[in-house]
């Protein structure tokens, strides 16, 4: 799934990095996983379904009108971190893989098959390397997934040295699906986190 081949993501993804990232301003970056099929896979920006990229950040589009959770708690955290602006002018987010996959019309994650992990990890370091030429923050990244997706990524910081320190939290899947009742205080500790690291 690779939402920058089809041409309404890639000129909705164009008006959105200009609109956030037309600057040479240092950001520290926020690695997911990889696209989802109601979210990045659409609009081709990371964690932003049709409905947020136009009610939040102000660019209208034809896409079917879907939400996604995970753009759900994202979008609810930027409001507490202080709006799509100020969130956005301090982080880029990402994923670790910025293509997305599916199986039987259900997200797939690039580490769920092993073949498919070992067959897309060099596009995936070419892929890092290239954002961290953006003004990107060596110093520190935040992984989104505490398990398998931070020890994918943190044993390919120690072959490439992409940053000195790799700081995980609970991908906001997981939160919505499985701790619901307390989207809340998950929130109050992504911004708590973000904010001690600025």
């Amino acid at each position: 799934m690779n939402p920058y081949r089809d041409e309404t993501a890639s000129h909705l993804s164009g008006l959105f990095f200009k609109k956030y990232y037309n600057d040479v301003n240092s950001r520290t970056l926020i690695l997911g996983i990889n696209p989802g099929r109601l979210g990045g896979g659409l609009t081709g920006i990371p964690f932003t379904d049709p409905v947020k990229l136009e009610t939040i950040c102000g660019i209208p589009n034809n896409l079917p009108k879907k939400v996604e959770l995970s753009a759900d708690f994202i979008y609810s955290m930027i409001a507490a971190f202080g709006g799509a602006e100020k969130f956005y002018a301090t982080f880029y987010i990402s994923g670790v893989s910025p293509l997305g996959f599916t199986k039987e019309n259900k997200n797939l994650n690039y580490y769920d098959i092993k073949e498919l992990q070992q067959a897309i990890s060099g596009f995936i370091v070419d892929c890092l390397e290239k954002q961290l030429s953006f003004s990107i923050n060596k110093e520190y990244c935040f992984c989104l997934g505490e398990g398998t997706n931070y020890k994918f990524l943190q044993d390919l910081n120690k072959k490439h040295n992409f940053f000195k320190t790799i700081i995980p939290l609970p991908h906001p899947r997981f939160i919505m699906q499985y701790r619901r009742k307390q989207v809340d205080a998950f929130i109050k500790m992504y911004v708590e986190k973000l904010t001690l690291q600025r």
